[in-house]
This record gives C-alpha cells, sequence and structure tokens, in this order.
C-alpha cells in the first residue's frame, strides 16, 4: 500500500508540474530521497517516465529532470452518433495524434461494433504504433447504458445497442478495457477538461439539437443515478402532456424544444420558406416573423427546463450545446427572458468545445481510467490539468 501511494504521489505530481527533479519530487510529495529514488526508478523501467534534461541547482549542481513518457501508451475516444462517427487516439498526455470521422453504418449492432475496430486499427497505423495497441478507449453515445448487461437502451437511432452486450462487444474488439457513457456526459467531462467549465465544480451541460440531454457535474464529479439515467431531460413534463404514450419514446420535451417541434412550430405560424431547422435559422436572419414567433416560443420552454435544471441542482453554470443549443439567436433568447423575467438570472455560457465535446470527454475517460489502474491518479479533469491539442 505504501509503494502505491508513493507511486500515486510522484506520478501526480508530474502530470501537474511537467519535468521535474527528484529533489523536487521529495519536496512536493515529503516522500524520502531514497523512496523517490526506489520509485523514479520503477517508473523509468517500466518506460512511463524517462529522462527530459537537467536543471542548475543553486550551488552550481546540475540534477536530471525526468517527465511522463506521453507516447508510453495511447487511448481512444469515441464519439457514436445516429448519423455520425468521431474517433480520436490520444497519447498518455492526451494529445490527440490522430483521427478520423465517418457515416455511422446505418446497420448498428455488431456492424458499427467492426466499423469502430477498422477506424481504430487504422489510426494505431497512421501514428506510427505498429507494434502496440490500445490501452484504453471511453465511447459516448446516445442513450443509457444498462450495467448489468451492457446494452444500451433509450437510443433508437442505433439498431440493435438494446439487444446484445454493447461493452464486452467493444473491449473485445479493441483488444482493451472499454467504457461507455451517454454522449452529453461525455461532453460535460470535456468541457470541464478542456471546455467552458474548468473553474467550476458544479455545471450542467445541456444539448439541444435533434434532441435533449443533460450531462451533470457535481462537486467535480459525474452524476450518473442509480440507473445510469441522471441527466434524461427529455422526460421532464414540459411542453405537453407527460400521460400522452404518443410521447413516451423520445419524452415530452423533447418532443417539445428538438429539432422536429421547432420546424413544425415554424410551420404552424405559417412559414413556408424553410424544410429544416438550419433553414428556419436562415429565414430568421431574414426577418421571416414566422421564423422569430417559432424561435421565441422553443426560448420560454427551453427557459423553463433550465429553472427546473437550476431549482434542483443549483448549478454555477449552464451550458448550453448541441446543434441547435449553441445557436447564439437561441442563448440571446433564453437570456433575455432570464434577465428580465426572472428575479435571479440564470447562469448560461455557450460550449466552449462545440461539436468536439463529447470526443474530448471521452479521451478524458479513458486516461482517467488508465491513470486510475496504472498509477491509483485521478483523471485529467479532476487533476485539472492543462489542456492540450485536442
Amino acid at each position: 500500500m505504501m509503494r502505491q501511494l508513493s507511486v500515486r504521489s510522484v506520478m501526480e505530481a508530474m502530470l501537474r508540474r511537467g519535468p521535474v527533479s527528484r529533489a523536487e519530487l521529495a519536496r512536493i510529495t515529503q516522500l524520502s530521497k531514497q523512496t523517490i529514488s526506489e520509485v523514479v526508478r520503477a517508473l523509468e523501467k517500466s518506460g512511463w517516465i524517462g529522462v527530459s534534461g537537467q536543471v542548475q541547482g543553486a550551488l552550481g549542481r546540475s540534477a536530471v529532470t525526468y517527465e511522463l513518457r506521453e507516447d508510453a501508451a495511447v487511448v481512444l475516444g469515441i464519439d457514436l452518433g445516429g448519423t455520425k462517427l468521431h474517433v480520436a487516439l490520444a497519447n498518455l498526455a492526451g494529445t490527440v495524434v490522430a483521427e478520423a470521422v465517418e457515416p455511422t453504418d446505418k446497420r448498428g449492432g455488431v456492424h458499427v461494433i467492426a466499423q469502430i475496430g477498422a477506424m481504430a486499427k487504422r489510426l494505431l497505423k497512421e501514428a506510427g504504433r505498429r507494434g502496440g495497441g490500445l490501452s484504453g478507449a471511453a465511447m459516448g453515445c446516445p442513450g443509457v447504458v444498462d450495467p448489468r448487461t451492457g446494452a444500451i437502451e433509450i437510443a433508437p437511432d442505433i439498431p440493435g445497442f438494446g439487444e446484445m452486450d454493447v461493452v464486452e462487444a467493444l473491449g473485445r474488439r479493441l483488444g482493451c478495457r472499454a467504457l461507455i457513457e451517454n454522449d452529453v456526459n461525455l461532453a460535460a467531462k470535456g468541457e470541464q477538461w478542456q471546455g467552458s467549465c474548468r473553474d467550476v465544480q458544479t455545471f450542467v451541460l445541456v444539448a439541444l439539437g435533434t434532441g435533449i440531454g443533460m450531462g451533470l457535474i457535481a462537486d467535480g464529479r459525474l452524476v450518473r443515478g442509480a440507473r445510469g439515467a441522471a441527466g434524461e431531460i427529455a422526460y421532464l413534463p414540459l411542453g405537453g402532456d407527460p400521460f400522452d404514450s404518443r410521447l413516451y419514446r423520445h419524452g415530452t420535451l423533447e418532443t417539445a424544444v428538438g429539432s422536429r417541434a421547432i420546424l413544425d412550430r415554424y410551420r404552424g405560424h405559417g412559414g413556408t420558406g424553410a424544410d429544416d431547422v438550419r433553414g428556419v435559422f436562415e429565414r430568421l436572419a431574414a426577418g421571416d416573423k414566422a421564423a422569430e414567433a417559432a424561435l421565441e416560443e422553443t426560448a420560454r420552454l427551453l427557459t423553463q427546463a433550465l429553472m427546473a435544471v437550476r431549482a434542483i441542482i443549483d448549478p454555477a453554470r449552464i451550458v448550453l450545446g448541441g446543434s441547435i443549443g449553441v445557436r447564439p439567436e437561441l442563448i440571446a433568447r433564453v437570456r433575455a427572458l432570464s434577465e428580465a423575467r426572472l428575479p435571479d438570472k440564470l447562469p448560461i455560457e455557450p460550449s466552449a468545445l462545440g461539436a468536439r465535446g463529447t470526443v474530448v470527454g471521452a479521451v478524458a475517460t479513458a486516461l482517467a481510467q488508465l491513470y486510475e489502474d496504472l498509477f491509483g491518479v485521478a483523471g485529467p479533469a479532476e487533476l485539472a490539468l492543462p489542456a492540450v491539442p485536442v
């Protein structure tokens, strides 16, 4: 146990500070010089750290410095959507060294798992990792993972995942431990590490696009709930009758504010110039009154949902993301409603990572598991490690 604690202290110091000498490690960790020497020797022999240079001491003596060997291992971050599959290969420091985006195999199930495996193999080759495979992986996707069966429920856009152990199949295909998390949860982890919430401990990310979902970080940790369904705000009883069985599949709120609802609302106001939500925003810029009315109604419903979230969670920040949620036209209207109608305005900010949020969060999650398995150290988001190119 003492050896494990010593390794954890040394690696945490290296991750936080970068190149460091043995004397500095002894001062930072309060471990003896002998213990530091033993731990550094073991980590160097195992290939996790290496000599990086020398520093000049106060009396003219030089000391060898050590740092993490960033190329000692790689992990895979995966953002799986109904139409797009984004995969990123990252080194031990979290820097993305190769990535690719492809249309998601519409057949779903084992075909998607095979597609991810083929993309991973290609990225490993591209990064020059011919002799070594993956040390970990994390995937974000719509829906909720059943911890008992490994199946993914409430993911209608990816067929077959509700009838198979996706966790086991993905790990077997990639040849490493694989974690699967809701995509919005991972986007929240991305904001915590690299985005707009590095300075707060409790916040929510609400992603609005085709549907709506929420990731919750409380006291620095992701909240999943008893069944992994924490944050499924699509089912908030707002914008319709929650007892209407027609709304069970996608949820009352999602049916009222998702992309389909915005287009229907536009047409209900007499709009005829748009065939999709992007078109509605284009008509809005052109001064279309129907587009203005549709967006105002959507903003009011979204503001009500955010008021409910704040009443329960009291987040320091509410981050809006997703293809619709990040639109400045919508954010401006939600802010205006909040400032004009509420005694205490909602702390709203747009996502800093946008469409990259989930894949960044997936990398952070894969690294966190690897750090814990190898060194007993918390992940890059929890340690507030410096942002790296992603």
